[in-house]
């Protein structure tokens, strides 16, 4: 199993109260090279710090590394708009830095990133793979696209209170900057992205259908994000079997209503519980207080060990490792 990771930025993380993908507004711009410097060599390499919110929840980054560290499964990155450098090698498509959603277009380039990446998909010679992302803001921005594909799906959030007030009100302006109704880009997958979405979802749309057309399976790794990725590639017309993997704090978030909405996209939902409650360790409480919920491949990299019958006591071990480790690294900064 190939695990993919789709790694970008857009500006609407800035927007105040959007996302908790950062101690500090400043720093979220490194969020995703740092995670995936985590995710590959176990702890930031040329990114100077280590992503956590503004409460101290650590980076889902440390869940999928965990896991990486038991199964040793190949990582592959694509650059979808980074905008920080990493020591992180990855695969460039040409994408760059996503605009505010409110202003217009704010993915110009949305057709030659989704060109990009399906052909990249395409090639690939895995028969199996997963696929995340890593991109602050990128709730808002999935809602906006699924707004715009007219698809009534919620999403969910990084932060404990999920300010969906905030969200649609975000979304309602994009949609009056680029002169589109509700459901306005039904059919136009294309169009949705770049007048309401970021690099990442282009990237990992665009992807999926090049994989799915050239015959291989696709897991979606992650939470709402990646349901407003399948209904792009839904709205394109690939109608072939499709799965979603995610975590038990997605599934339990009453805003997403996750069983109904993967019924609508026709996916295969497979939902992995790592029983953080039951560890007192800081790197899960805040997981458990609502913080986090999925990111970084988190949900498909635990549903990657529950299929190779590692239980959860000996990743929650892993994990605790992995934070400890970092830990030790931001002391020494």
């Amino acid at each position: 199993m190939r695990f993919i990771l789709a790694s970008g930025t857009t500006r609407t993380a800035e927007i105040d109260g959007i996302s908790a993908a950062g101690a500090a507004p400043n720093l979220m711009a490194h969020t995703p090279s740092a995670d995936i410097e985590i995710v590959e060599y176990g702890r930031p390499v040329q990114v100077p710090i280590v992503p956590v919110s503004p409460s101290g929840c650590p980076t889902p980054a440390v869940i999928t590394r965990a896991v990486r560290e038991r199964l040793g499964f190949e990582l592959t990155v694509i650059d979808a708009g980074l905008i920080r450098p990493t020591s992180t090698p990855t695969v460039s498509i040409g994408a760059q830095q996503g605009a505010d959603i409110r202003k217009t277009k704010p993915v110009p380039d949305a057709r030659e990133i989704f060109e990009a990446a399906r052909q990249f998909g395409e090639a690939l010679p895995d028969t199996s793979i997963m696929i995340g992302e890593t991109i602050p803001g990128g709730t808002t921005t999935a809602l906006g696209v699924l707004r715009a594909l007219g698809e009534n799906i919620g999403v969910s959030s990084s932060l404990p209170e999920n300010p969906l007030s905030l969200k649609r009100r975000v979304v309602e302006e994009a949609l009056a900057a680029s002169a589109l109704d509700n459901g306005g880009a039904a059919g136009d997958p294309i169009l949705a992205v770049a007048s309401m979405g970021d690099p990442v979802l282009a990237t990992v749309a665009g992807f999926t259908v090049g994989a799915l057309e050239s015959g291989t399976d696709v897991t979606l790794a992650g939470g709402t994000q990646m349901l407003a990725a399948a209904a792009l590639v839904r709205h394109a017309g690939i109608g072939v079997p499709l799965g979603l993997a995610t975590t038990s704090f997605v599934a339990d978030d009453e805003t997403v209503a996750l069983n109904r909405a993967c019924g609508a996209l026709e996916l295969e939902l497979e939902t992995t519980d790592p029983k953080f409650d039951e560890s007192d360790h800081v790197s899960m409480l805040r997981y458990i207080e609502g913080e986090g919920k999925e990111g970084v491949g988190m949900g498909g990299a635990l549903a990657l060990a529950r299929r190779a019958g590692i239980d959860m006591d000996s990743i929650r071990d892993n994990i605790m490792e992995v934070y400890d480790r970092l830990d030790g690294d931001a002391d020494e900064h």
